[in-house]
Formats: C-alpha cells, sequence, structure tokens
C-alpha cells in the first residue's frame, strides 16, 4: 500500500518517458534523493509537468511505496523557480554544476536536511547576489566536500605538524590533506598550492570575501577539488556541466 507523502525538493533532472510521461530525479527535504514518474507531464496542460523542472525549489505530494523505485507524483507547487539565475548564463552553468554533485554522489533515499537548505541558500544565492558565479560555487563545493566528508585540511602539514606553510611551498595531498614543502615527497598524489590560492581556500574556509583574487585562481580552486573528489570517487569523472556549458 502506498503512503501519501509531502516535501520540499529541488529538481535534479528530468527526462521523457513513454509517449506522454516525465521521470524526474529530486532531492527532497525529508526523504533525500528520489525518482519520481509525473504521467501527463508532456502535455501542454501538465501543470504539475512545467512545474517540475531542474533547478526548481517546489513543493511535492507523492504516493510512497518501499517495493518500487519510481514513485509517483501527484501534485507540485512552486516555491521558488529563481529567474535571476537561469537568465545569466555563468549562474546558470555553475547552478547546474551544484545539482550536477547532488544527483551523482549523493546516495539515493538518505536524508540530509542540511545539504538540502545548503543548497536552497546557494541558488538563492546565485539568483539574487551580485558575487562573481564562480566564487560563489567554489563556496558550495568547499562546503560539499566537508558534508560528505572529505573536508581540504588546511590548518597544519599531517606530516610533521608544520602550520607555516608558505616557507617552503605547500602542497595538497588528497589522502592527508595540506603538507609542506619539506614533507612533499612523502606523498604520491599531491597538487602544487600557491601562495594566492591558498589564500583563497581560507577565504572559502571562513566565508570572507573572495573578489580580488586573479580569475585564474577561481578555476585552479575548483579544479583541486574536482580533483580530491576523484581521487576518493574513482568512478566520478569531473563536473560534465562545467564543460558543456563552454562548448
Amino acid at each position: 500500500m502506498s503512503e501519501i507523502i509531502k516535501t520540499e525538493a529541488i529538481v535534479l533532472s528530468k527526462l521523457d518517458y513513454r509517449d506522454t510521461s516525465k521521470i524526474a530525479n529530486l532531492f527532497t527535504e525529508d526523504f533525500g534523493k528520489i525518482s519520481v514518474i509525473i504521467k501527463g507531464a508532456r502535455s501542454p496542460k501538465s501543470k504539475t509537468g512545467k512545474i517540475v523542472d531542474p533547478l526548481n525549489h517546489i513543493r511535492i505530494v507523492y504516493y510512497n511505496k518501499e517495493s518500487r523505485d519510481l514513485q509517483l507524483i501527484s501534485d507540485a507547487e512552486s516555491i521558488n523557480y529563481f529567474p535571476g539565475l537561469k537568465e545569466d548564463i555563468e549562474k546558470l552553468k555553475y547552478s547546474y554544476a551544484v545539482i550536477e554533485l547532488i544527483n551523482k554522489l549523493i546516495p539515493d533515499n538518505e536524508s540530509n536536511k542540511k545539504l538540502f537548505s545548503a543548497i536552497v541558500r546557494i541558488l538563492n544565492r546565485f539568483n539574487a547576489s551580485n558575487e562573481n558565479a564562480v566564487v560563489t560555487f567554489g563556496r558550495f563545493l568547499f562546503y560539499f566536500l566537508k558534508e560528505i566528508g572529505f573536508e581540504l585540511h588546511l590548518e597544519k602539514c599531517p606530516i610533521c605538524g608544520k602550520n607555516d606553510f608558505l616557507t617552503e611551498g605547500v602542497y595538497y595531498s588528497f589522502d592527508k590533506g595540506l603538507i609542506c614543502g619539506k614533507c612533499k615527497g612523502e606523498t604520491v598524489h599531491k597538487f602544487d598550492v600557491k601562495k594566492e590560492l591558498f589564500n583563497y581556500l581560507i577565504c572559502l574556509n571562513c566565508n570572507k570575501s573572495a573578489e580580488t583574487f586573479n580569475k585564474n585562481v577561481y578555476s585552479v580552486a575548483i579544479n583541486l577539488m574536482e580533483d580530491h573528489l576523484k581521487y576518493h570517487f574513482t568512478e566520478f569523472k569531473g563536473i560534465q556541466s562545467l564543460t558543456i556549458f563552454q562548448e
């Protein structure tokens, strides 16, 4: 027997299914990531089919049955469709990168209200803030690593305990954390961290203003965090949204 569920959700993806329906992946506030079918969604008259669209923050009603992979959605209403980010190609690119990370790296059916709130906040920030979109995404990615248990450790060299990094060079070891120049030979998988990149990562960690850095530093920081994810998730091949929007 099905249980009627009401919850909020962020739409991660949507695709056509058979002649009239659509399937959507959602990250819900109360039940984590789920897949739903929207019957009749391809009809021009379907209100639910229009509302359940990627990046939208919605409130849904669906019939949940634990024995099936696809749950049946019966109703949806819009909370915020973030028009400001959808009219800006840079904001749109990094917003899609946010939901791609959730879609690829968060397991199904695991509730994480803290992460859900963070996604809503970051989409609101993309929508309304004048901050450079790549910086806003950097903030989310730094937080995301911490939330899933793979935080970037910036405090001290785990090998020798030194915390005065910048005198002898800085490297990031994907299995140990930030390491000093003296200890760089102790690990194989590492990323060269220049002084400006180090200072930018500190700004992300402390949630400080980060608009004065060289633009190249923003993309290098994303590359570092992407490589960190690839190291810990061997099936993860990178954030495809960032490549697609550049083509």
